[in-house]
């Protein structure tokens, strides 16, 4: 069924295969970017462009409107290319806070948007790697490392903060897909890395898997390994690890 779709963080790593997947399956895509200069490379990937800041809750909250769409995918970020070891420490503590600053109040302000529209299902970007210590390979149901410290947990807290909105609003069915270590074009990563690998086009796959299939709740999406299990998305969403883009 062709639906309308309101995608914010259309640019991004993830959010560039995913608009064009969308848009190969015949929805209608209304995509999001705070940079003016990325609106023709978004239209060029057939969906309609819209420029809007998350902190702006006024203006989302009349883009999403204008949109009507029937479901909102939340693939916010504000993280650098390849952002990890040997980053500068500074920067690195700076890029977290905004991060966990869009999880957290971004997060808000997309789903107060997306009840004010009459949307009920929101799909939205998690990551894997926030589970407290224990046993492995760890199920969605496993305990969060809620009281993590330092960067870990300023990135916790925005996670939690983001998890929690898209999860518990009333009226919302609300799909959480926590992502591995993302690789591939926008990542500044090449290749496989890290204990729980994931392509950018098999992260975007599962997303657009979660428009239409899957109950709400939690998914971890990551190539096969022995630190989370990821049957859950396999067998509820069809998703697979190895799918790519063609060319």
């Amino acid at each position: 069924m062709v639906m309308n779709i309101f995608l914010a963080g259309a640019a991004g790593a993830v959010g560039k295969p995913l608009t064009s997947l969308l848009v190969s399956a015949g929805h209608r895509v209304a995509a999001t970017t705070r940079s003016v200069g990325k609106v023709e490379m978004l239209r060029g990937l057939g969906a309609a462009p819209v420029v809007v800041d998350v902190f702006d809750a006024a203006a989302l909250k009349q883009a999403v409107a204008k949109a009507k769409p029937d479901i909102v995918i939340h693939q916010l970020t504000d993280l650098p290319a390849g952002i990890g070891a040997g980053f500068d420490p500074a920067l690195l503590a700076d890029a977290l806070a905004r991060n966990a600053r869009v999880r957290d109040e971004g997060t808000r302000n997309l789903i107060a948007a997306a009840l004010a529209a009459g949307v009920r299902r929101v799909v939205a970007q998690s990551i894997a790697w926030v589970y407290a210590p224990g046993p492995e390979p760890h199920g969605e149901g496993d305990a969060l490392n809620a009281p993590a410290e330092g960067s870990k947990g300023v990135s916790m807290r925005g996670v939690i903060a983001l998890e929690c909105q898209v999860l518990q609003t009333p009226s919302i069915d609300g799909l959480v897909l926590r992502y591995g270590q993302l690789y591939g074009p926008g990542t500044g990563r090449d290749h496989a890395e890290g204990a729980m690998p994931l392509h950018v086009d098999a992260a975007a796959y599962a997303a657009l898997l979660a428009v239409d299939k899957g109950l709400p709740g939690v998914f971890n999406v990551a190539e096969p390994n022995g630190v989370i299990a990821t049957a859950k998305a396999q067998r509820e969403l069809g998703w697979r690890g190895g799918f790519r883009l063609p060319g």
